[in-house]
């Protein structure tokens, strides 16, 4: 009971609620991508060509928001960056309801993105320094699997709304998250080397030796297939289910509802199955082969019917239930003045890797067909996620009372 009590601190609770939040908008526009830019006039391929490009410049803010955002968690508190992020993106997608242009659109999704990037990497900190190195790995799953039902509310409020209402709901939502934040303390960890001369926030620190570096790459490269998932096979499904010759149409709002319903069921279990094991790194060997499983009955379906493809979309959501495990893993791997820096751009340089991924995607494109070209790029990104694995060290229970 006291351990309950302990995971379910105010804290935990309001990170959770704030990466519910995050998740609505970040998946927003992935749900809503084909009735806002057929509202903007494009039609045909241009949806997808269109939708790539605005995928990538949302990713772009992330890349640029996960910096920002993790430097000013060192420096000035991982509270600063829970309130300054939330306020940011939900601004930003109160604003890309009122869109008139493609270029309108790009300029505040990449906004939106930059808001968006702090929001995981600072509640993930915030919750592993807080609780008691035996059950963190709770406080976190609780956040990751709370956080990504956010995509199944945005399903259904696009569902039962026009795509522009359903970018204000996500902004006041976020408006009204932001005045539970005041009753957040800030980490005690933080609060100690603050009043330290400690170099705090150096995101350069982790290029200066070369074992920092290889432990941070690590942990962005060991996320690569979720986001191969979540941003080609889930986001792209329609195209996916014209070139498998589904009867039915494929609805790439409830594709995404699916498979974020599959990450939160995953991010659960994979979270309880590393507290049982007493192994981070055990259990994300376990789900990289079940990705690589639910890749490739994804990729080899035929003529389904649209039941049969949703399911699908869900086993690849849970396959890919490890988002929670690897962001704590980024944030047990560093000492508490770069811990933020790194937690919070570790997710957000994952999330930035849909840019390369989609752009091989692209090129492959060109000259094969969508599976053959997804083959390829899904299963280079699980080969170089084994092997940053392969060398990462073992975190669970590590004492996080340390600083670079």
């Amino acid at each position: 009971m006291n351990t309950l009590k302990q995971i379910l601190r105010p804290p935990v609770i309001i990170a959770a609620l704030g990466y519910f939040v995050d998740i609505y908008d970040l998946l927003l526009f992935s749900i809503v991508r084909v009735p806002s830019l057929r509202a903007l006039g494009r039609t045909g391929d241009a949806l997808l060509r269109d939708g790539i490009f605005l995928i990538n410049i949302q990713m772009a803010g992330l890349l640029t928001g996960g910096i920002l955002w993790g430097i000013l968690g060192d420096k000035r508190g991982r509270l600063s960056v829970l309130f300054g992020s939330i306020l940011l993106y939900s601004l930003a997608n109160l604003a890309n309801g009122f869109v008139t242009t493609v270029p309108q659109y790009a300029i505040l999704r990449f906004i939106a993105g930059v808001g968006l990037a702090g929001e995981l990497g600072a509640g993930i900190t915030l919750v592993a320094e807080i609780l008691p190195r035996q059950i963190r790995g709770y406080g976190t799953t609780l956040v990751a699997a709370v956080g990504l039902f956010g995509a199944v509310l945005a399903y259904f409020v696009a569902e039962l709304t026009d795509w522009q209402v359903a970018y204000w709901i996500g902004g006041g939502l976020g408006l009204c998250l932001l005045l539970l934040r005041y009753s957040v303390s800030e980490s005690g960890m933080f609060a100690e080397v603050r009043d330290k001369k400690v170099e705090r926030g150096n995101f350069f620190i982790l290029f200066s030796r070369g074992p920092l570096l290889a432990s941070y790459l690590r942990c962005i490269l060991i996320g690569l297939p979720i986001w191969f998932v979540i941003g080609i096979l889930v986001t792209f499904s329609p195209e996916f289910a014209v070139s498998m010759n589904l009867p039915e149409a494929i609805d790439a709002g409830k594709a995404v509802m699916c498979c974020y319903i599959g990450l939160s069921l995953g991010d659960l279990s994979s979270g309880l199955l590393s507290q049982a094991l007493k192994s981070r790194k055990k259990v994300v060997l376990v789900f990289l082969f079940l990705t690589a499983t639910a890749m490739a009955i994804y990729l080899t379906s035929t003529a389904l019917s649209a039941t049969a493809f949703y399911t699908r979309c869900f086993f690849l959501g849970f396959a890919i239930g490890y988002w929670a495990l690897f962001v704590t893993i980024a944030a047990e791997q560093f000492g508490t003045n770069i811990r933020a820096t790194v937690a919070t751009t570790v997710p957000n340089f994952v999330r930035g890797t849909v840019v390369p991924l989609t752009l091989a995607f692209e090129w492959l494109r060109i000259s094969h067909s969508m599976i053959f070209s997804a083959w390829v790029v899904g299963g280079a990104s699980l080969l170089i996620a084994a092997l940053a694995l392969w060398k990462m060290k073992e975190t669970f229970g590590k004492d996080l009372h340390f600083v670079e």
